[in-house]
């Protein structure tokens, strides 16, 4: 028999939301002026609070705000400390002292992150936060969910991560493994993904650099960069993690462990893990990124986007 709510759909749908974009900026706790940027759409049914990886910038995620818009999902991300827009007006305009994060160094830069989900929180008091945090900033979201003072996330997301301790997590040099036999053939960011169109963006992208960790933290941020899921979280907020097998910073084997501590050591209750065949650091700008994008929408709608 026909549909005839399949039918009604058809000659009714759903209105696309409007969305808009804007840049904007904060002081953060030092005296930091942190630019950021929101894809927002009208009664949204979350939003997400993107934390971007060591070496990029905010704007590289506007396909995938783009692609949350359309689902209904408003999307805020910040260039941080020593990155984008924000490491330019830190270094009067040197690109070449990209990475440096400044006074406060680590810490400061997690706090920032915080007090962005503060900002996001009082613009849209009752709409549920979710943080997204990529690559190193997956791992300063990992440090920031440890802590019991913070802004309300209501889901936490966490790609190309790796579990932060010795052996399951590479601080060394990221692009070893793609990198072409001969030393002229390669760009040099073919560790991110298989996509070359993809590879070739990122390195024509003036504002991005290499992920030296050492170089540009220094030892003791460095080593503040490990460390474990803490004791008894929140065990009802949910956790998505979204890896390739083929990432050199954690890849499936640290994925599992990190998972496997947030269920028996945080006791978390709703941990969810999608690890992608071949696929390597960015999964949003993998060759599969329909899939990835799709998985972490489902994931969303089941979670969060019940509000709007």
């Amino acid at each position: 028999m026909p549909d005839a709510d399949a039918d009604a759909r058809d000659l009714h749908p759903e209105p696309a939301r409007r969305s808009a974009h804007f840049t904007a900026s904060f002081v953060d706790e030092v005296g930091v002026e942190i630019t950021y940027y929101a894809w927002t759409v009208e009664h949204p049914k979350a939003v997400v609070q993107i934390a971007h990886g060591l070496g990029e910038h905010g704007r590289r995620y506007e396909a995938l705000a783009r692609d949350l818009n359309a689902a209904g999902y408003s999307v805020y991300v910040a260039d941080q400390r020593g990155h984008g827009a924000t490491g330019l007006a830190q270094h009067g305009g040197d690109r070449s002292r990209l990475g440096r994060l400044g006074v406060g160094g680590l810490q400061a830069t997690v706090d920032d992150i915080r007090q962005l989900g503060v900002e996001i929180a009082r613009e849209h008091p009752e709409v549920p936060l979710v943080l997204l945090g990529h690559s190193w900033g997956s791992l300063m979201v990992q440090i920031l969910v440890n802590s019991p003072a913070l802004v309300h996330y209501d889901a936490v997301v966490l790609s190309g991560t790796a579990y932060r301790m010795p052996g399951h997590m590479d601080g060394g040099d990221l692009t070893r493994k793609h990198r072409p036999a001969g030393a002229r053939s390669g760009n040099g960011f073919e560790w991110l993904s298989r996509d070359v169109e993809a590879q070739q963006r990122a390195a024509s992208d003036e504002l991005m650099f290499p992920a030296e960790v050492l170089k540009l933290f220094g030892v003791l941020d460095g080593l503040r960069l490990f460390g474990r899921p803490a004791k008894r979280l929140a065990a009802d907020r949910p956790l998505l993690i979204l890896a390739g097998d083929d990432d050199t910073l954690g890849g499936q084997r640290s994925t599992l462990k990190l998972a496997e501590a947030y269920r028996r050591r945080s006791r978390l209750s709703d941990v969810t893990v999608r690890v992608y065949p071949d696929a390597r650091h960015e999964v949003f700008n993998e060759t599969n990124r329909d899939e990835v994008v799709a998985d972490l929408v489902a994931w969303l709608d089941e979670r969060v986007g019940g509000s709007a």
